[in-house]
């Protein structure tokens, strides 16, 4: 997956501006950077949800805002908000969202690892927002996805289900599937990371492996010199 030049603006805001940087196939992909950096923005027009104003953004080799449906169905998506319909039941919604792939995951493994099982009676409307996620990112994975798009994907978890998620991604991971997170945790970056991209007011200022954009120093320190500067 590659973003190339992206630039994206909401009037005077430059959400994207000219933001270049690069997921390595079959690797775990940390976004770092603060809130308004541009996170959110760069996953939905890798996703399709939003056309760029400028640059280029290749997901399996396709530009997202073209896509067909045949490649929409290779790539899973958790964004921070939304998607899931009020009404209906965890399991009565994965079952039908397995119906729309052809080879999807198994639900009651998937349901039972991320804890879906103790929730499962219950509406989507009436969870709290740890059970929300939880449902969302298996929806992210039940159809299997070669690239997996995962925004802000631990917020609201307790402890305990933010390892149980960090377990679960590595091993999707391990298992091919390139995976792509945001997140503005630098413990959340450090557990899952094998690439780091650092961003800060719409632009990617540090790109590498941990060893490569941490060097001798922590990831704190890099982390606030590098933002301190773009924000100045």
């Amino acid at each position: 997956m590659t973003v190339e030049s992206l630039k994206r603006h909401y009037g005077s805001v430059r959400a994207c501006d000219d933001m270049t940087w690069v997921a390595p196939a079959g690797g775990i992909t940390a976004v770092l950077g603060p809130n308004g950096a541009g996170k959110t923005t760069a996953i939905e027009c890798a996703v399709g949800l939003q056309r760029p104003d400028g640059g280029t953004v290749r997901v399996l080799g396709t530009d997202p805002w073209l896509s067909s449906a045949e490649h929409r169905a290779r790539v899973g998506v958790m964004l921070q908000s939304g998607g899931l319909p009020n009404g209906t039941k965890p399991l009565r919604l994965l079952a039908h969202l397995a119906s729309l792939y052809a080879v999807p995951a198994d639900i009651s493994p998937l349901a039972s690892r991320l804890g879906i099982d103790a929730f499962s009676g219950t509406t989507v409307r009436r969870l709290s927002g740890g059970q929300k996620q939880r449902l969302a990112l298996a929806a992210a994975l039940i159809g299997r996805p070669e690239v997996l798009f995962l925004d802000e994907p631990t917020a609201g978890l307790d402890p305990h289900g933010r390892l149980d998620v960090y377990d679960l991604l590595r091993e999707v991971a391990a298992d091919g599937t390139t995976v792509v997170v945001t997140t503005h945790s630098f413990e959340e970056a450090q557990a899952l990371a094998t690439h780091l991209v650092v961003i800060s007011a719409g632009r990617a200022v540090a790109t590498g492996s941990p060893a490569e954009v941490v060097g001798d120093r922590t990831l704190e320190s890099v982390y606030f010199d590098l933002t301190r500067k773009e924000r100045a």
